[in-house]
């Protein structure tokens, strides 16, 4: 079974996701959820960057939000595959002792807290986004939002049901 979903389409993963298969599950999704989340960010970013009104102290953190942006969404998208490796761990830790369920349940738990993490730093982006970023993308910087917090959540659930 496949858990590099880095390389696959979106209808790929959600094919994989739909089938009677441990992995992907909520974890992953969470993070999947939140990659897309920070394209958007980065999305607007791109279409901010060079507008006629821009100063070059606009520019500059613009630069430094699409630059950020894309290591979120890069870092989201390697954890959704990390979630299930993690998961496969614990799954197969079943069969062994008490000490290896845990130390299995950690790493597992390990992933949403940083999905948890990485959400938060992604949220910290869009104050300035809607402030200074192009007027016209304004709804897509809600969307991310409102996708980060889902994101953010699904992967509290995630941490709590891995503790």
């Amino acid at each position: 079974m496949s858990v590099n979903f880095r390389d696959k389409s979106l209808q790929e993963y959600l094919e994989q996701l739909s089938r009677r298969e441990p992995v992907p599950g909520g974890g992953s999704t969470a993070a999947y959820t939140a990659a897309m989340a920070v394209g958007l960010i980065s999305m607007v970013t791109n279409y901010s960057i060079g507008r006629k009104a821009n100063t070059p102290a606009i520019e500059k953190k613009l630069a430094k939000i699409l630059a950020q942006s894309e290591l979120l969404r890069l870092r989201l998208l390697e954890l959704t595959s990390l979630d299930s490796q993690a998961y496969l761990k614990v799954a197969a830790a079943r069969s062994l002792d008490k000490k290896a369920q845990k130390q299995a349940a950690k790493e597992a738990k390990a992933v949403p807290v940083e999905i948890c993490k990485l959400c938060y730093k992604a949220l910290q982006l869009t104050p300035y986004l809607a402030d200074k970023g192009n007027p016209y993308l304004i709804s897509d910087v809600e969307v991310a939002l409102e996708l980060l917090m889902a994101a953010f959540n699904a992967a509290r659930v995630m941490v709590r049901v891995n503790s």
